[in-house]
């Protein structure tokens, strides 16, 4: 992240009261390689993350959880942010963190198709991302 990974990386899954869905560095950058057909199947040249799950924890509005594969240790750079309640999740996914304010700009991320499981034509991007304590 610190070298900017993120910066302009598509949300290239969204659904409507469920989550958006970004950080595929490899094929989601839209300024550079951005791939329609790959995006939400890359990832970083950084190792896997191992899973941790909680049952202490849910995925509620705001609440940031890695994306992964059937492979429950195969999370990578994938991430998305909860629009609303999803119990199926919990203990299912890693939670990673919580939008503390904003979240009114993560409700205006253009949604995506729900005939396509949420695939967003021309999606919106993370334009610039850093980590709060670098600031």
């Amino acid at each position: 992240m610190r070298e900017g990974e993120y910066d302009n990386v598509a949300f290239h899954r969204v659904i409507d009261g469920f989550m958006a869905q970004t950080g595929d560095v490899k094929y989601g950058d839209m300024k550079k390689g951005f791939d329609a057909n790959l995006v939400g199947t890359g990832g970083s040249e950084l190792p896997d993350v191992p899973a941790e799950f909680t049952t202490k924890e849910h995925f509620v509005r705001g609440v940031v959880g890695m994306a992964r594969s059937s492979d429950p240790n195969s999370a990578n750079s994938q991430f998305f942010i909860m629009f609303g309640k999803a119990p199926s999740l919990d203990g299912q996914y890693t939670i990673v963190g919580k939008v503390e304010s904003g979240m009114d700009h993560v409700d205006a991320i253009k949604r995506g198709n729900e005939a396509q499981n949420g695939v967003v034509d021309d999606p919106d991007r993370m334009i610039k991302v850093r980590i709060a304590g670098d600031k």
